[in-house]
């Protein structure tokens, strides 16, 4: 999280968070977050979320648009943390602070357990499950439609394409080119309704739970925007790849292919189609997302004294940015 932002959340604004959603402040846990600050809390032998996000990061209308976005996909039975209304019966509370406000919101904590690595790699029930959930919700998507006052943005205006300047270091300008150059290539690629919508935008190990039966549950919506559905199923692949080192390639090469089949098998179940040209399009959508990962990185993290894995990641990321490649080229 921006230390900025750390600073100005204040105590009094986590007890009137709590209070808003009739949680005794005692009750609450702080479980982290990397752009909002998240804590869980019981109710009546139930887990739930509380969340609180910088009104420096979304706007009232984005949060609205984004529960209003979640509360469709449960509706329509996709398997997600839903929203909780406050005692008041609002989707969200707009929590004033000195200089800086936050909306808090609840939710259900999803059922199940979260998956990492390596737990996660070579896992080929997954990665179907992945493909499962992630055609089901770009099928909703292209049903959806949002009231006019909630709208989540599209892709140009994500925060870490927007401020990629004000977080990397002085010396990233050869970062910001390519940033550019990826940007005008995204500006001129078709938009439709078979290729395009609102996806999640973060579908990855630690915004998943899974069941005892392997079934997903999603959640942390909070980086849904419009953009081309290839780019969901980019980020995805991307969190699997990326630790690899540049001296693990034949590794990686497996985990894509394997990736690869067993998504696609559970994408197209029912019938659905995957996107048009997807396979084409992961390259610069694996492109775009090493530069937001080295963009957060900059943001949130010290990166004086890296650890041996955070010191080659960035010297591979920038290779692979400046020299216009992707995780996957090669393959």
């Amino acid at each position: 999280m921006d230390p900025k932002i750390k600073a100005l959340f204040l105590d009094e604004y986590e007890v009137e968070g709590a209070a808003r959603f009739g949680v005794d402040p005692e009750e609450l846990t702080f479980i982290g977050g990397f752009q909002n600050f998240i804590y869980s809390y019981q109710r009546e032998n139930r887990k739930y979320i509380l969340r609180f996000t910088p009104s420096t990061l979304r706007t009232r209308e984005g949060v609205s648009a984004e529960l209003e976005w979640v509360r469709y996909l449960a509706q329509h039975e996709l398997s997600v943390s839903v929203p909780v209304n406050s005692k008041e019966g609002k989707p969200f509370e707009l929590i004033d602070g000195n200089g800086i406000s936050f909306y808090a919101s609840s939710f259900t904590y999803a059922p199940g357990r979260k998956i990492g690595y390596p737990e996660c790699l070579g896992n080929p029930f997954l990665y179907e499950q992945c493909g499962r959930i992630t055609g089901r919700l770009h099928e909703l998507s292209r049903s959806f439609k949002p009231t006019e006052a909630s709208k989540r943005h599209t892709w140009e205006k994500n925060e870490y394409l927007l401020r990629a300047a004000d977080y990397l270091p002085q010396d990233h300008l050869p970062i910001l080119q390519a940033l550019y150059g990826i940007k005008t290539e995204l500006a001129a690629m078709p938009v439709s309704t078979e290729q395009f919508g609102l996806i999640h935008g973060d579908i990855n190990v630690g915004n998943f739970t899974v069941d005892e039966s392997g079934e997903l549950t999603l959640f942390d919506f909070d980086e849904c925007q419009y953009s081309w559905y290839t780019e969901d199923i980019a980020i995805q692949l991307y969190y699997l790849l990326y630790v690899f080192g540049e001296d693990s390639k034949p590794e990686r090469k497996e985990q894509y292919e394997l990736f690869i089949e067993h998504f696609e098998r559970g994408y197209t179940e029912d019938g659905r189609q995957m996107p048009r040209n997807w396979k084409e399009q992961l390259v610069l959508f694996l492109r775009l997302r090493d530069i937001i990962v080295l963009v957060g990185m900059h943001r949130s993290w010290d990166l004086s004294q890296p650890d041996d894995w955070t010191r080659d990641f960035l010297k591979d990321s920038w290779t692979r940015i400046t020299n216009g490649n992707s995780l996957i080229d090669g393959f």
